[in-house]
């Protein structure tokens, strides 16, 4: 016969076990938009939405010239944002990762058109080459949904 305390014990044990298990669980809803950006043909969602916070995976446009590929990167983004009932001046965190600094300096008209003024915490890195090889310029943006 188990002692009633050494019961007690061994259920509080595991209702706290169970309760930590489902603490550790992310409620995740994935969003994907074009072929490229599938959880098999890739390995990652377009967007993920974690409780009011959105993650919008690096993004890249098409074009030759960075003024190109900067409007079709910022459109790809808001088409995802706008997925969510957002805007650009939802957005909090934006990355952006590109092969020319100097390039996106000179073309940061357009990257201001579609923030018109409400910029948000940003870090741009000049890096030696995209994963897709044409491309010049990714960025990654974090934007936070109102509290209904």
């Amino acid at each position: 016969m188990i002692p009633i305390r050494l019961l007690i014990l061994l259920v509080c044990t595991t209702a706290a076990s169970s309760v930590n298990a489902q603490a550790d669980t992310i409620s995740k809803k994935k969003y994907h938009w074009g072929r490229a950006t599938s959880d098999t043909m890739a390995g990652y969602a377009q967007a993920v939405l974690v409780d009011n916070v959105l993650y919008i995976s690096g993004t890249v446009g098409r074009g030759t010239t960075m003024a190109e590929q900067l409007q079709s990167t910022y459109q790809g983004i808001e088409r995802t944002l706008k997925n969510y009932g957002l805007t650009f001046q939802h957005v909090v965190k934006e990355n952006l990762y590109t092969t020319d600094i100097e390039a996106v300096k000179s073309n940061n008209f357009v990257r201001k058109a579609f923030y018109k003024g409400d910029f948000p915490a940003a870090t741009w890195v000049q890096i030696s080459r995209l994963f897709m090889p044409t491309a010049l310029v990714e960025v990654e943006v974090i934007a936070h949904l109102p509290r209904k």
